[in-house]
């Protein structure tokens, strides 16, 4: 073995093949089980027998993994309008040069660091309190409330969060380009929607694909703040296939559950790659 093809194996072996291993281990083998089960009635992996679309089918006709799925849908465009528009808003006052900025930065990021289901029941002592305040039933009966309390709480977290994201994007505009509008006779407004947002669109995708991925796959804080209460009317699709896979008892459960949760990947990963395609193409080229 010459000396170049050795030194460009051994930081392959070395570097990617452990990798790669642990990818197909931990990733591909799993879904490809997974996959695998969701066409079977099972108790467990070595005991599954192959029912077809049988489970698929039954998922045409689950009220209850229709109406979580829309739900998800309403709360996941919510949540992330929400979130990137105060994220950004915040991201432009904290790049003015105020003093504190720093400051500001660190508390707006530290509710990110705090585990979901921590939050989810902070808020849901807070918001059950405030409800009591006011004479409304209590978050677990009221469905409005449950999902302004998700809302709430989501933005909360991952504001802070979106915001560092979108400083950097910020601080990376060119001063010149920002001076060159204002001498063209461009104002504020006219600055920011064709100088600073064309800028910082490479954010923005960053931003959007994490929230909207996010925000589908909440599970934790739902779990905590409301159970899905009232009568499943806040279940997130997470909270449903983990309620159809662990809260019911029988072979065909956890294949419907199993179903569920390929469908939730699939609608997860298009949805993803829609955003993506749709923010990159108007992301300007440096």
């Amino acid at each position: 073995m010459n000396k170049s093809l050795k030194n460009s194996v051994i930081p392959f072996i070395i570097f990617v093949v452990p990798t790669l291993a642990a990818f197909c281990l931990g990733f591909v083998y799993p879904f490809i089980q997974g996959l695998y089960l969701s066409f079977c009635q099972f108790t467990t992996i070595n005991n599954a027998n192959f029912v077809g679309i049988t489970n698929y089918k039954y998922l045409l006709t689950d009220t209850n993994f229709h109406s979580a799925f829309w739900y998800t849908v309403q709360f996941t465009l919510a949540t992330t309008v929400t979130i990137n528009i105060i994220a950004f808003i915040i991201a432009l006052i904290l790049t003015k040069g105020m003093k504190g900025t720093n400051i500001f930065r660190t508390i707006f990021f530290m509710p990110n660091l705090i585990g979901g289901i921590v939050l989810g029941y902070i808020w849901k002592i807070l918001i059950d309190g405030l409800l009591i305040l006011m004479g409304k039933p209590l978050l677990a009966l009221n469905p409005t409330a449950g999902f302004i309390g998700l809302l709430v709480l989501m933005s909360w977290q991952q504001i802070g969060y979106m915001m560092i994201i979108y400083i950097a994007g910020l601080q990376n505009v060119s001063r010149e380009l920002i001076e060159a509008s204002e001498i063209d006779g461009a104002n504020g407004w006219q600055t920011l929607f064709k100088v600073k947002i064309p800028m910082v669109m490479s954010s923005i995708t960053i931003c959007v694909f994490l929230t909207l991925t996010y925000s589908f796959k909440l599970f934790d804080q739902n779990l905590a703040l409301t159970n899905g209460e009232p009568n499943s009317s806040t279940e997130l699709l997470a909270l449903n296939i983990y309620k159809t896979f662990y809260a019911r008892t029988g072979a065909h459960w956890r294949g419907i559950g199993q179903a569920k949760a390929v469908v939730f990947f699939v609608v997860v990963a298009v949805l993803a790659l829609i955003q993506l395609g749709v923010t990159r193409s108007r992301e300007v080229q440096s």
